[in-house]
């Protein structure tokens, strides 16, 4: 008998392996390409990998909460996290409550701690998808308004983000619902108008600002304007291409002193690039690959055994962080335009990592209710 076998409760070993290996890796990352940073800014070398610690532990604290919670209970407050989730994206936007950095709003302070509302929101908004999905099915497989009353929440808080303004947010919020959507049943029609629409949408956004339309041109050529639009890009670029096969040795990354900005945040990847290498990065990304392709198929797997809402929320757990990851590493990489979404687990951002530890806890109480359905119904195929 295995290891998780024995246990009291059910355990998915690979995601386990992934989501720790992760968190293990992350941590090493940010102390080391802050620690420069950190000394600068603050006198205290070790003042952002203090905090990624807490944010760790605060995480952890609530993975075990979560996971201890009924999946049923996320299901009944679902109306709850609805309006949790519009209210949390409101705060930012009040001047007395929102906290703003490089002219972002995006933040709130409480006391001497600031969170970042749209991590949290996102999350709750998950879950409404998810809920609205199996409470009103007959609606979403055959009318276009069943379709379009969750999108129509959802293109609220996508409104309210981009006050933030937070386009990176919206567009994996975006993505996750949609996808959650046409899981749940609704029609390809219903889903690729939508996308067609969503597409448009954030062509005509990107087209109507000229930060944004610079940042998506200058990830297209960076080298033309390498000490302005493309500097981000250029030193990432820089850092992943020194990193070599092995990469430069643990600490030793020079574009982490000063070259490269947000090296501990968004660029932590470039960074991991340069001191491990190819050899790591594509460590990295397995893991990932595995922490999805595990929610996804718990997901499956909850729909085949007659829990719904337990597969659609998996799903939308493993299609954001899946995106999310997607969408940091073709940023690092110069794939895609420079967006302000940091790499779950690896980035420092303690929202960030305490929602996403969150996440996992919920998916880890998914795992063990599914064990116990299909153990359930395997005594019932027995019986008869």
């Amino acid at each position: 008998m295995s290891m998780a076998a024995r246990l009291p409760v059910a355990v998915d070993p690979p995601l386990v392996a992934a989501a720790v290996g992760l968190a293990v890796v992350g941590t090493i990352m940010v102390g080391s390409a802050s620690i420069s940073i950190a000394d600068n800014a603050t006198g205290e070398p070790f003042y952002y990998l203090t905090r990624h610690l807490g944010a760790l532990a605060v995480g952890a604290a609530a993975f075990a909460l979560v996971a201890l919670l009924p999946v049923e209970t996320w299901y009944r407050m679902s109306g709850l996290c609805v309006l949790a989730a519009i209210a949390l994206l409101v705060m930012p936007l009040v001047p007395s409550i929102g906290h703003t950095v490089n002219g972002a709003s995006r933040w709130i302070a409480i006391g001497p701690v600031t969170l970042q509302p749209s991590e949290p929101a996102r999350l709750a908004l998950l879950i409404y998808v998810a809920s609205y999905c199996v409470r009103h099915y007959a609606d979403l497989t055959s009318r276009f308004i069943g379709f379009f009353k969750p999108l129509a929440v959802i293109a609220i808080a996508a409104g309210l983000l981009l006050q933030e303004p937070d386009f990176g947010a919206v567009v994996v919020l975006t993505g996750t619902t949609l996808g959650i959507l046409f899981v749940g049943g609704a029609r390809l029609r219903d889903v690729l108008l939508s996308v067609g629409v969503a597409g448009a949408a954030f062509a005509a956004l990107a087209i109507s600002s000229p930060y944004r339309l610079e940042r998506l041109m200058s990830f297209r050529r960076p080298f033309d304007d390498a000490f302005d639009s493309g500097f981000q890009l250029v030193q990432s670029l820089i850092a992943i291409g020194r990193g070599d096969w092995f990469g430069v040795g643990l600490g030793e990354s020079v574009q982490k002193l000063f070259y490269l900005p947000e090296a501990h945040t968004d660029f932590v990847f470039a960074v991991l690039a340069e001191e491990l290498g190819l050899v790591g990065s594509t460590l990295v990304i397995v893991l990932f690959a595995v922490l999805v392709y595990r929610a996804i198929s718990i997901g499956r797997r909850s729909i085949a055994a007659g829990l719904p809402f337990h597969g659609l929320v998996a799903i939308g757990i493993g299609m954001t962080l899946g995106v999310q990851a997607f969408i940091n590493i073709g940023v690092n990489t110069g794939l895609l335009p420079t967006k302000g979404l940091t790499l779950p687990l690896l980035s420092y951002g303690r929202s960030s990592t305490v929602v996403t530890l969150a996440a996992l806890g919920l998916l880890f109480r998914i795992h063990h209710e599914l064990v116990g359905a299909e153990k359930r119904r395997a005594g019932k195929g027995e019986a008869a």
